[in-house]
Formats: C-alpha cells, structure tokens, sequence
C-alpha cells in the first residue's frame, strides 16, 4: 500500500482546537488510517483492502485479542498548548516522541491558565489526589481566583524584571508557576494514544488533561473511524475482570453464592453497573 492521504485529515490538518482558556490541540501531521490498520495486519498472508464490512470486523479483531502492531502503523503528530501541570502529568506516557518550548532559549509568555467558576472545588475527603464534587461558593470562587491571578501577575513581574537585569533566561524563569503555558510537539503511534486516552479519559484523571484528551480523541476519530469503534467497544466501555472476579461471574451464573466479601465485592459489582447493597 502506498502513501496513505486521509480526506478527514486533511481537512483538519492545521487547524486549532481550543482547549481550556488559552490551550489549544493541533494536528500538524499523520500517517495512515483504517486502510493502513488492516493493510497492514493482511500483509502477513498477502491479501488487500477487502470491504468496508470486512475492514471493521478485522480491526475489531485485532483490537480484541491485543495485536497491536498493526495500530502503530498509523501515526499522529500534534501541536500542543498546555498548562505546565498539565504537561508534567502528560509527559508520564514515556511511549511518544516530544520536542518542547525551552525557557533557556525563548522569553516564555505571560499566559496563565485559570480554571472556569464551575471547575473550583473543595479537596475530596475519600481520594487524595482528587476534587469534590460539592460546590464552592460564590465568594470563595472569587477569591480563588483573585489570588491566582495576582500571583501569577507578581510571578512574571519578577521575572521581567530578571531579564531586564540581564540574568540569564535559564535562571529567570525558575520562579514561573506551574500554570503557565508551554507549548510541544508530540508524536505517539495509535496503538500509544489508545493507552493514553484510556487513563486520561477515565473519570479519576484530572479534569484538565482529560479536556485535552477529548479533543485528542475527536480529532483521531475522524480519521481512524473504524478503530475508534472498536476502541469504545473493547476498551474505553470494556471491563477487565481479575481471576476472582471471574470465579464470582460464574457463579452468579450457576445461581451459585458469591464468595467475594468487603471492598472486593463492592469493586466487582461497580464493574457490572450494579449496586452494592
């Protein structure tokens, strides 16, 4: 199969996706789609494209049973705008390629993400690294904010003020907060960006990076229509159940007791969409 040009991508190539208050998500560059995904897993036994009926089955297949090599023949590279915390947490998925801004070389920009009223919230008391879901009120929302950004504004008065000193760029920026905007490259395989977009879309991933995983996941749909089917079905919606839970799966069928107790059991039954009580 020859060079591989996406009408869906192409309309979309280039083009920004807004994210958060001052990000944005760009496609700059692919290579492949669904044709590349099952021309590639047919090349093993030498058959082509067959029909669009086939090509879902196949992809489903594949997705099915963890053959993943034929999903990182296809590859996205986007243009990034996030928030620094964002990036830090991001960076974690150590499978794509990423070329950043460096504060060593370039005057970093005053822009400073600030969450949305609705996005302030308590720290959660049963999950450590996570919001509540009660609201915040409307004074303290203020306030919030009002703090966040004047320090964000003395943070990069400071700085200024550093490089009108002359003092290296390297050293001036050190004091920037974590919300300031940076801007990458990045390169992942489709096969990557699937393990990416599980974590990140799942509900216990900070609201920020998920926003951006969205948008990943909207702009890679278009292209990759086929296997982001088979990725909601075996993946994004799928359940992965442990050797125990299995056993109590099959004894729920055989009308058998469930011999799972306490927080196993409580883990089990939130898989199956059901209640605990």
């Amino acid at each position: 199969m020859a060079h591989c040009v996406s009408p869906a991508a192409e309309k979309i190539l280039d083009k920004k996706f807004k994210v958060l208050d001052k990000g944005f998500v760009r496609l700059i560059d692919y290579l492949g789609d669904d044709s590349r995904i099952v021309a590639a897993a047919r090349v093993s036994y030498g058959k082509g494209t067959k029909t669009f009926r086939e090509d879902r089955g196949l992809i489903n297949y594949l997705l099915r049973n963890d053959h993943s090599s034929p999903f990182e023949q296809v590859v996205f590279t986007f243009h990034v705008k996030l928030p620094i915390f964002v990036a830090r947490q991001w960076i974690r998925h150590r499978t794509a390629r990423l070329n950043e801004i460096s504060g060593r070389y370039s005057v970093m920009k005053s822009e400073f993400y600030l969450p949305a009223n609705a996005d302030i919230a308590f720290q959660s008391d049963s999950n450590k690294q996570a919001r509540a879901d009660s609201s915040v009120p409307p004074a303290l929302r203020k306030k919030v904010l009002t703090l966040l950004t004047k320090y964000q504004k003395e943070a990069y008065g400071a700085y200024e003020e550093l490089l009108d000193n002359n003092i290296a760029r390297e050293l001036a920026r050190i004091n920037l907060p974590l919300s300031l905007y940076t801007e990458w490259y990045w390169q992942i395989d489709l096969h990557n960006l699937f393990r990416f977009l599980a974590l990140r879309l799942d509900d216990h991933a900070q609201l920020e990076i998920r926003q951006y995983a969205k948008v990943l996941r909207r702009v890679c749909e278009t292209v990759c229509p086929l296997a982001f089917e088979a990725f909601d079905e075996h993946v994004l919606n799928g359940v992965r159940f442990s050797r125990s839970e299995a056993d109590a799966l099959r004894d729920m069928i055989a009308n058998r007791p469930v011999k799972l107790e306490g927080k196993a059991y409580d883990r089990f039954v939130k898989k199956l969409g059901a209640s605990a009580t």
